[in-house]
């Protein structure tokens, strides 16, 4: 049996949780993604194949750098605010694989504090 690294088994599970989680226009996916340096988020509707509105660390409006707990926190909060300028209320959370603690939960929450429904 050959062993899997970390990205490749993160890559499994993201698989398992695409084939049950899909954004639609009423309800888009909150899909996040975490490189060594930075943190992405995007609302995706699946069926037009768009992104509706994204946020990342690349933003001029985030302030600090690095993928942090902070940085993710607000991350969280500016995709909330995009998605309340594009009247998206409700969202369906695509973690990408990564396991629900750490910034995973800051953005989510941030996300939450902001206003969008998951």
């Amino acid at each position: 049996m050959s062993t899997l690294n970390r990205k490749e088994l993160r890559r499994k599970v993201h698989r398992r949780i695409r084939k049950k989680v899909s954004g639609t226009p009423d309800r888009p996916r909150l899909a996040i993604h975490f490189s060594n340096k930075n943190v992405y988020a995007q609302l995706i509707d699946d069926l037009a194949g768009k992104t509706l509105c994204s946020a990342s660390t690349l933003d001029a409006t985030v302030e600090g750098s690095g993928a942090s707990k902070e940085t993710a926190e607000a991350v969280g909060k500016l995709v909330a605010q995009r998605a309340k300028e594009a009247n998206i209320e409700n969202v369906v959370f695509d973690r990408g694989g990564f396991i629900f603690t750490g910034k995973v939960k800051a953005l989510a929450d941030a996300a939450r504090e902001g206003g969008l429904k998951f």
